[in-house]
C-alpha cells in the first residue's frame, strides 16, 4: 500500500515543528500548517496534492533546520519549489525581504500563492481579540494583490472571496 504524499508531508512537518509553539505559548505550532491545509481543502475546495503538501510544509524551510534539498528529496521538485516560494529569505534586510518574497511568490507555482491565501486566512482567524489587525490587514491585501492574475484558476475565486471577507472583518475591528 502506498502512503499518500499529504500523509507523509503531515508526518514530516510534525517532526520538523515538534518543539515549537504558536505565539500564544500554548498551542503546538504544527496546528497552523494543519489548519492551512484544511482551509485549502475544506474552505477553498482545493484537492491538488502539491498544494496540500505545500500547505503542510510551508514553514519548514523558514522556521526549522529543513532545507530545499530535504523537501526535494522527500516530496519532489514541484512541492519543493512551492515551499521555497513560500519561504522568506532571512539573509536579506527586512525592507528588502518582503519585496523579494512577493516577487518570488508572484513568479512561483500557483500552488504557493493559493497556500499564501490559506496562510493569511488561518492567521487572521487565529488572532486574539487583543492583537492589532493592522499588520495582518496589510498581509491580506498583499496576498490578494499577488493572486489577482489567478482569479480565473479553480479554487482561487473561493479563496479570494474568503480572504476578502476576513479582510473586511479585520478592518471593522
Amino acid at each position: 500500500m502506498t502512503v499518500p504524499a499529504w500523509q507523509k508531508a503531515a508526518s514530516f512537518a510534525t517532526r520538523c515543528h515538534r518543539s515549537q509553539l504558536r505565539k500564544d505559548g500554548k498551542t503546538p505550532y504544527i496546528a497552523h500548517p494543519f489548519r492551512v491545509a484544511m482551509a485549502l481543502r475544506d474552505v477553498f475546495g482545493c484537492d491538488d496534492e502539491v498544494a496540500i503538501c505545500c500547505a503542510l510544509l510551508h514553514d519548514t524551510i523558514e522556521d526549522t533546520a529543513t532545507d530545499y534539498d530535504d523537501i526535494h528529496r522527500r516530496f519532489g521538485e514541484q512541492v519543493a519549489d512551492a515551499v521555497a516560494a513560500m519561504t522568506k529569505n532571512m539573509l536579506l534586510r527586512e525592507d528588502l525581504r518582503e519585496p523579494d518574497y512577493d516577487a518570488r511568490l508572484a513568479s512561483g507555482p500557483w500552488q504557493a500563492r493559493l497556500v499564501k491565501l490559506a496562510d493569511v486566512y488561518d492567521n487572521g482567524h487565529d488572532m486574539t481579540k487583543t492583537m492589532r489587525p493592522a499588520r495582518h490587514i496589510e498581509r491580506c491585501e498583499r496576498a490578494l494583490a499577488l493572486t489577482e492574475s489567478d482569479a480565473d484558476r479553480a479554487c482561487f475565486g473561493k479563496a479570494r472571496a474568503e480572504v476578502s471577507a476576513l479582510l473586511e472583518q479585520l478592518r471593522s475591528r
